[in-house]
């Protein structure tokens, strides 16, 4: 027999064993009340699929004040930070798949977005607003072999109505034993343990030396086997500058030096140069870009061709700022496939998800809000010496404005002298 096809759309053509279903939010009395209301801290089920079978394609769209038309125009600005994506394969009693709604689909800080890559997108009349609703679609496969269960828990205090398409195959064989499950976690630090926000960034002084990773910002840190496929980053810039000069490192089956990927920095990582870009591509990209919505920055990167693989265990880190020294506000959702069983995981309770707002005023930070750091001698000494320079260039200026405000003292002296010898004259 001829073979057919090697491209990814190969298999459109190739007609299989599968039945096609669907779960949606439609009305069942046959009216138009076509989403489903989940009230204040309650969980709903919106979807139960036994196998063996596959999740195909996800498509959502949502709002926090469902019930009454006039609140449409007031929606909860924390939504998607307030409502968690569930979801549970084969019957087990840890999730799989457990996020932010938001940020399961790359919208970070709970700020809708218009993007497309290749597993996600999303599509909104209102960009940049916090809360506001969104078209969001997930396409990455999600295979099961008994049974699949969806949930959604309202953690906010607003009715949350959601609109949903679950779409999925049936089959009449089981799954091969290597094909395995999908897997989302979401973290998040508020903010980083950084040892120099106070300090400049790409500055002689910062540039010091990180030969373990220890206290880098951990993306996934997963047992079993399987292969990571990429994670999505959501920064909220409170040192003001390039938040971005980390770089990944990742460690398969055990902790070693150097790690088995070690990166050249965090815009690299996402397959960008030179700080990130007003792009969203199919593997890569900005799905909220910081100078439109500036201190946030949403970035995404997919290892579809290139998936990091591991029998044991996986460690996914990334330095926040060269040798960790910012403490930027970071949160993360990753992605990937492994057969189960897997490490159990869960989230921050919800008053520690939420978004730092900038429509709630200025967003900054105290020195004592930041987790301590164990300094290194080089640290130390590298402190020492920026914090002189700047107390120096603080000094410097002070001097240049008093120098400022005596040749303005002076001219205005000589004004008034001019001033008074022409009356004199004129009498």
């Amino acid at each position: 027999m001829q073979p057919f096809g090697v491209s990814m759309l190969s298999d459109l053509a190739r007609v299989r064993n599968a039945r096609t279903g669907r779960w949606s939010s439609f009305d069942r009395t046959g009216r138009n009340a076509d989403a489903w209301v989940v009230p204040p801290g309650k969980t709903a089920t919106i979807a139960e699929i036994d196998g063996p079978g596959a999740i195909t394609h996800i498509w959502f769209t949502q709002s926090a004040h469902f019930r009454d038309v006039e609140d449409l125009d007031r929606p909860d600005p924390d939504m998607y930070r307030n409502v968690v994506l569930r979801i549970f394969w084969d019957g087990e009693k840890n999730a799989s798949i457990c996020a932010p709604v938001g940020d399961f689909f790359c919208l970070g800080h709970s700020i809708p977005t218009n993007f497309c890559s290749l597993p996600f997108s999303s599509s909104t009349r209102w960009p940049g607003r916090f809360g506001w609703g969104a078209a969001l679609n997930c396409y990455l496969p999600m295979p099961f072999r008994r049974h699949a269960r969806v949930e959604l828990t309202n953690e906010g205090k607003t009715p949350y109505g959601q609109y949903f398409h679950i779409d999925y195959e049936l089959y009449d064989d089981p799954l091969d034993d290597d094909v395995a499950y999908l897997h989302a976690q979401w973290r998040r630090k508020n903010p980083n343990a950084g040892w120099g926000h106070d300090m400049p960034v790409n500055h002689p002084n910062v540039d010091v030396v990180n030969l373990d990773g220890r206290n880098n910002y951990v993306v996934l840190d997963a047992k079993g086997r399987g292969h990571y496929i990429g994670c999505n980053l959501s920064v909220t810039n409170l040192h003001g500058s390039w938040w971005g000069e980390g770089d990944e490192m990742i460690w398969v089956d055990g902790y070693k030096w150097p790690p088995d990927v070690h990166g050249t920095g965090t815009e690299d990582y996402f397959n960008q140069a030179w700080g990130m870009q007003r792009n969203a591509f199919l593997f890569n990209g900005s799905s909220l870009y910081e100078e439109d919505k500036p201190p946030y920055q949403v970035s995404y990167v997919f290892h579809l061709t290139n998936p990091v693989h591991f029998r044991k265990s996986i460690l996914a880190t990334i330095e926040h700022g060269h040798a960790n020294q910012l403490a930027d506000e970071w949160a993360s959702t990753a992605y990937w496939y492994q057969l189960e069983p897997h490490r159990p995981f869960d989230i921050l309770p919800v008053e520690k998800r939420r978004p730092l707002r900038s429509d709630l005023g200025a967003i900054g930070f105290t020195p004592e809000n930041i987790p301590r750091v164990r300094l290194t001698k080089e640290m130390a000494s590298n402190r020492k010496k920026s914090l002189r320079n700047l107390a120096k260039q603080q000094r410097e200026r002070i001097a240049r404005s008093l120098e400022r405000f005596r040749q303005q003292e002076a001219a205005l002296r000589r004004e008034r002298r001019q001033g008074y010898g022409r009356r004199r004259k004129a009498r």
